[in-house]
């Protein structure tokens, strides 16, 4: 069983920022197209945000990952339903 897991940061753009973000996630030689990836928000800090932004931020914020390129990665989608500006930190995991 294959599998990997990593940070990253996924950045809503500044004044007036975006409610549509993504991030892609490369460098995994041993991602399949079956693969399931899986990313989320916890509460921790970023460079532009405090523990407390990304505690609520995980209540209005839905995050989508494609489908896995082989031997390459994923892209994290987000959603927001208000518009946010700055980076906020992911944890995304994948496995076979």
């Amino acid at each position: 069983m294959a599998y990997g897991t990593g940070t990253t940061t996924i950045d809503f753009g500044v004044w007036p920022g975006s409610n549509e973000a993504s991030v892609a996630v490369t460098g995994q030689a041993s991602i399949a197209a079956v693969s399931n990836a899986e990313a989320f928000m916890m509460a921790e800090a970023s460079g532009s945000h405090t523990i407390a932004d990304a505690t609520y931020a995980a209540s209005f914020v839905t995050l989508t990952c494609s489908v896995p390129t082989p031997a390459v990665g994923f892209t994290i989608y987000a959603r927001a339903q208000y518009t946010l500006t700055g980076t906020y930190a992911l944890r995304w995991v994948w496995s076979d």
